[in-house]
């Protein structure tokens, strides 16, 4: 067990929406003139304010966004410029793409619990409509834009914290979500119109869902056996809200609908926002609480999957 706990919460997004049938995505809009860092900075007030804290009680600044604001430097460092300039305040990017706030955690709490760090802050931000393909309606029908900021904390309590983690990856699944251009392999000074789908989100929705359909019952059974657990003993499940597909996925790791949060209809996949931000949805509308123990779950782009079991 690594003993930490929540400290505070804040989320943001934008007031503009689209909706496509019954389906709501929550998207920036040009006249809004908010950037990514903008909205990640509006979800840390939030949580700064919901622990009662200033951003000097904060030892480490963690950015999970799963696409940059910039190349270079780290997304962090730009936040970090925003809210803590004129501190030296510690601040660094993990990215697992979609799961990046869950690889975050599962690392901050190893270095919270070493006593490396007493509090850090975790921030999701994203802007997912910028880089959109209107010729991928699957894709430009899914994805929205937020941000979602969690402070965790040295626990004292022995009963709460993680209780166990696993990450996996499958690269068979590499190129079944991209955005090919931009970096070093097709970088920006090379783009020419003709090829510009390079430079937008491209995914293959059916070989992404084939491809976790057939991975996800063993990672599930590897993290049930290895951690001790079983479905019985988990009060919620907080998923990566992926896809329209999620009831479907759900169904097949054998994980009954009063025990997952669906939220897919309202707010889509806000890429790494995505489960920070159901996970604090959940906790304001009471479907979990402090005692419960949760998974916090996801696929991201790779393909890689991750769990972490948590105790609040």
């Amino acid at each position: 067990m690594r003993n930490i706990k929540i400290a505070g919460y804040g989320t943001y997004i934008p007031e503009n929406f689209v909706k496509f049938g019954n389906q709501i995505r929550h998207r920036v809009v040009k006249e809004d003139n908010i950037t990514q860092i903008d909205m990640a900075v509006e979800a840390i007030n939030k949580a700064l304010e919901d622990a009662k804290l200033e951003i000097e009680d904060i030892d480490c600044i963690v950015s999970t966004s799963a696409v940059c604001a910039q190349l270079i430097p780290c997304t962090a460092a730009l936040i970090h410029e925003k809210i803590a300039k004129g501190t030296n305040i510690p601040a660094m990017d993990i990215n697992t793409t979609c799961t990046s706030f869950i690889s975050a955690l599962d690392i901050m709490s190893y270095l919270i619990e070493a006593g490396r760090y007493k509090r850090v802050l975790i921030v999701a931000s994203e802007k997912a409509s910028i880089g959109l393909n209107k010729n991928q309606k699957e894709s430009y029908e899914l994805f929205a834009d937020g941000a979602c900021a969690i402070i965790f904390e040295k626990s004292n309590d022995k009963k709460k914290g993680v209780i166990y983690s696993l990450q996996q990856t499958w690269s068979e699944g590499a190129h079944s979500t991209e955005i090919r251009g931009g970096g070093t392999l097709k970088p920006s000074m090379i783009f020419d119109q003709e090829h510009v789908s390079d430079y937008l989100f491209d995914m293959k929705g059916k070989e992404v869902l084939l491809l976790a359909a057939r991975k996800l019952p063993k990672f599930f059974k590897t993290l049930f056996k290895e951690s001790g657990l079983g479905i019985s003993d988990i009060d919620m499940v907080i998923p990566h809200q992926a896809s329209r597909a999620l009831e479907l996925i759900m169904k097949k790791l054998g994980i009954p609908k009063e025990k997952y949060i669906d939220i897919v209809q309202d707010y889509g996949n806000m890429v790494s926002v995505s489960v920070p931000f159901t996970f604090c949805k959940a906790l304001e509308a009471g479907k979990v609480k402090e005692g419960d123990t949760i998974i916090l779950t996801g696929t991201a782009a790779g393909l890689t999957a991750n769990a972490v079991i948590l105790k609040i």
